[in-house]
């Protein structure tokens, strides 16, 4: 009844239930255009197509698909989703690592990170553009236009990337006015759509005796112990104490306070999955274009399929990459030992400066191979439970970890912002962490 209370708390805020009413109308908006279809697709046909999970396109579609919220199987105007943008963003941060130009550019404030996401926008054009020009050629060679020819080419190119630029405006919109990060929250919802049809899937199953109400409980049990521990891990954090020293100005004596700097076990949060897929997308759509044409390709891309020993493989290998990669974008070492030594903070036992900087790079290191192997672990368990559990399909929203990942790690942070709001306006949290919070606890982000 208290945490109901608490709820209730969020509609008396005007400024966080505008912020909330907005990002459900675009999510609204949103699962509308998941329901607008392309013309001239033959949909049986693709359904066919997806069902087939043991070849590489229909294992690639099934799983951009749950991204999607199911939007690819319907091949509706959004079938892309927000994936062009994310490969964008990927591309365009590599980039401001290694053109100096771009880099310069990085550094100059908000002034600079306008310029960049305007490149962003560009580039995700450009992706938008050949990915649905890829999806055009598969869905041709597949037989599935109605009436083949350039002017359905042109059409079906047309809708999925204005389609694609659409769901990018509202992604901008939710970040601008609403909730939580836009692309985040777009990938949240396409997720969270295709749980009810997971959860009907599985009560069909038991109802015509392809699996046993026992094993359909199980399956339920280990949704809830992975979402579980999900929660834990994300929470969880390394403190690391910092003393400031008192200074005397005036008649006034400043300084003199312990507090600490939480380093999250998995800094990178669920970026590192996004960007693992964004990459291996790419190479499983040139393999699905060329296993038919060129002979030896067929046995690379069957090990390759969705699901299989090779691709887990890489995918645990790319996610443990990203997470290092990610994790040394949003932080700095250097920079953020330098504002402590401004501050006239010191960590106990470790020299300001330099000492502290390696410190921290020791610290993150540790704390991000924690990270690291306990996403790729939940990323590679549905083929693992797969053939544990001898499910007779894949249940690719509920039994996924790397759905579970984002969806719970998107709904904690929505729910910390949230949780932000009610604090600052006097209000109790409706989380555990929020009645707790009687000591300040300072945060520094160094960026580059």
């Amino acid at each position: 009844m208290v945490l109901l209370k608490n709820f209730f708390n969020v509609f008396k805020i005007s400024e966080l239930k505008r912020k909330l009413f907005f990002t459900l109308g675009i999510l609204v908006v949103y699962r509308i255009g998941n329901h607008i279809p392309v013309i001239g697709i033959d949909i049986d046909k693709l359904h066919q197509l997806m069902m087939q999970t043991s070849s590489v396109l229909g294992g690639l579609f099934a799983y951009i698909d749950l991204f999607s919220g199911g939007s690819l199987r319907q091949c509706t105007i959004f079938a892309l989703g927000i994936a062009p943008y994310i490969t964008a963003s990927i591309m365009m941060q590599m980039l401001s690592m290694s053109v100096p130009w771009l880099e310069q550019l990085a550094k100059e404030g908000e002034y600079g990170r306008k310029i960049i996401n305007q490149y962003t926008r560009y580039l995700a054009l450009a992706v938008s553009i050949l990915q649905s020009a890829v999806y055009a050629t598969v869905v041709e060679n597949q037989g599935l236009f109605i009436s083949p020819g350039w002017a359905f080419r042109i059409v079906f190119i047309m809708s999925l990337v204005v389609g694609t630029m659409f769901v990018v405006w509202l992604s901008e919109q939710i970040s601008l006015y609403g909730l939580g990060s836009g692309s985040s929250v777009i990938i949240f919802a396409g997720i969270i759509a295709r749980f009810p049809e997971d959860v009907l899937k599985t009560l069909n199953a038991v109802k015509e005796g392809y699996i046993s109400p026992l094993m359909a409980f199980i399956i339920f049990a280990l949704v809830v112990v992975i979402a579980s521990c999900i929660v834990f891990l994300e929470k969880g954090q390394r403190k690391v104490p910092v003393q400031y020293s008192r200074r005397v100005v005036g008649n006034k004596i400043y300084g003199g306070q312990s507090t600490y700097i939480p380093f999250k076990i998995n800094p990178a949060g669920v970026m590192p999955v996004i960007m693992s897929n964004a990459v291996l997308n790419v190479p499983l759509f040139i393999l699905s274009l060329l296993a038919n044409r060129i002979e030896f390709l067929k046995n690379f891309a069957s090990s390759l399929t969705y699901g299989g020993l090779l691709y887990n493989v890489v995918n645990f290998v790319l996610i443990i990459f990203f997470t290092f990669f990610y994790t040394a974008l949003i932080f700095n070492p250097d920079e953020l030992a330098d504002n402590i030594k401004k501050s006239g903070g010191f960590i106990p036992g470790i020299r300001p400066g330099r000492k502290t900087a390696e410190f921290f790079n020791y610290i993150l290191n540790r704390i991000g191979l924690v990270g690291a192997l306990y996403i790729a672990i939940l990323a590679v368990l549905p083929s693992i439970l797969h053939v544990m559990l001898s499910l007779p399909f894949y249940l690719s929203g509920i039994m996924s970890g790397t759905a579970l990942l984002i969806g719970v790690g998107v709904a904690l942070e929505i729910a910390s912002q949230i949780e932000s709001y009610l604090i600052e306006h006097r209000y109790e949290g409706f989380l555990v962490s929020g009645g707790r919070l009687g000591n300040r606890t300072l945060y520094y982000r160094g960026t580059r």
